[in-house]
């Protein structure tokens, strides 16, 4: 088929976008309205001071409760924060232990220092990593453990005492904890490995999911005290981040009370409608439920279909865009959708009652 991406933002507005793990569910009017008050004071004209706009990465680390003994950069994205990072601690020959699927792009940002990464196949009971399996990794060349918690895609989520063994293993071995708490707000529960290792813990920030932030490019790399100048020299873009997103990101912790219990409730209960749908139909179930992420994948695998088929007929034909495996995993991605479910109800109804069509139609 043609480039799914190139198509669905030629016909943007009728799509519903499931694909990207993008939040479109209803936060604050707040945020808005900030944004376009921002706007008509053209705060676009000046670069951004350096270490973010006022008091926003302040409420940051106030959300996380990690308010003493941390710092944060303010970046362009989770990912630049990531970047950052690998380019911080990597060298040639150095390796990093992670799961496969995984956000891959992490993994390529590391190979793109010369280091490698060491893959561990989660794809099975418990469907993430075990601190057995981690252990096992560790050799003289790892220099990191990367903890994606809640796990994208799968939306499995460690348990307080997995998170402890991963940073004893960190502690032992002089090793840092990266950890992503990009999906953080929709877990069940979750704990910060700046609990165990604070001077050990790297935290990969994103607004994109839980402010509905993605257009935006906002995240922030958090760390202990002290870091601050010698991350910042890493950076892609010394010159800070777009400032209308600052502001949005700023009202967003400063009314999070006002919305997310309200989000996150619909988020789950956009996941339940999908839950009936698939069960449904015959061969296709959901590893990981409930998912503590905003997405799930969906095991397509004994239907014996292709992935990137099933994607194709629900964008092409109904304009629903979800997402092939082999985005999040080379070795597994044959077996599962991804799927996102932070859009509106109406939307998620939607892709509940074609996705069963499609996969009958599908087997002919």
């Amino acid at each position: 088929m043609e480039d799914p991406f190139k198509y669905a933002h030629e016909k943007e507005d009728e799509i519903i976008w499931m694909s990207q793990n993008t939040n479109e569910l209803e936060t604050s009017p707040m945020i808005n309205l900030k944004i376009l008050e921002a706007v008509k004071k053209r705060m676009y004209t000046l670069y951004p001071y350096q270490q973010g706009l006022a008091g926003l990465k302040e409420l940051l680390l106030r959300d996380l409760g990690i308010e003493e003994g941390f710092d944060a950069l303010i970046t362009n994205g989770g990912i630049e924060a990531t970047y950052v990072l690998t380019r911080f601690m990597l060298n040639e020959g150095d390796n990093v232990i992670a799961s496969d699927p995984s956000f891959m792009p992490i993994h390529h940002q590391v190979r793109l220092c010369g280091a490698d990464i060491k893959e561990i196949y989660v794809y099975k009971e418990p469907y993430k990593m075990t601190v057995d399996e981690v252990n096992e990794a560790v050799d003289g060349n790892t220099k990191s453990i990367l903890l994606i918690d809640p796990l994208n895609p799968l939306g499995s989520a460690y348990t307080r005492e997995e998170v402890k063994g991963m940073c004893d293993i960190a502690e032992d071995n002089d090793l840092w904890m990266i950890d992503d708490i990009t999906y953080r707000d929709f877990a069940y529960d979750h704990t910060l490995t700046t609990e165990f290792v604070p001077e050990r813990s790297l935290l990969i920030y994103s607004f994109s999911k839980n402010c509905g932030f993605a257009g935006m490019r906002l995240g922030a790399l958090i760390m202990p005290d002290g870091m601050s100048k010698e991350l910042h020299r890493w950076r892609a873009n010394p010159l800070s981040t777009n400032i209308l997103a600052q502001v949005g990101a700023k009202t967003a912790l400063e009314t999070k009370s006002q919305w997310i219990d309200r989000m996150v409730k619909q988020s789950r209960k956009n996941q339940e409608i999908i839950k009936k749908a698939v069960d449904t139909i015959p061969d296709v179930f959901l590893p990981v439920y409930p998912s503590n992420t905003n997405m799930f994948v969906i095991d397509t695998s004994e239907t014996g279909l292709d992935p990137e088929d099933i994607q194709e007929k629900l964008l092409m034909e109904h304009n629903v865009f979800v997402r092939a495996g082999n985005y999040v995993s080379a070795k597994a991605g044959q077996n599962f959708i991804r799927v996102s479910f932070t859009v509106p109800e109406p939307q998620v109804r939607v892709f509940a009652g074609v996705f069963p069509e499609v996969m009958e139609e599908l087997r002919g």
